[in-house]
């Protein structure tokens, strides 16, 4: 579990990309945020990268990410 509550664009993006990079390819990375921009920029990472965006939740303010290592 990422916690990027609390960061502004880009941190959760950078930290998101930092830690998928010591996942082995199919490991899942959950990671919560609470940037408004984060609902943007999450999926467009993940499109970028090649990444599978899993799920999409919101637990109130702060969204929850699934994100899939590819």
């Amino acid at each position: 579990m990422l916690d990027a509550t609390g960061l502004l664009c880009p941190l959760p993006v950078l930290k998101a990309r930092k830690r998928l990079q010591a996942l082995a390819t199919g490991e899942i990375l959950t990671m919560r945020a609470d940037d408004p921009a984060a609902v943007v920029d999450v999926p467009h990472f993940c499109a970028e990268a090649g990444h599978e965006l899993v799920s999409t939740t919101a637990d109130g303010p702060v969204q929850i990410y699934v994100i899939r290592k590819t």
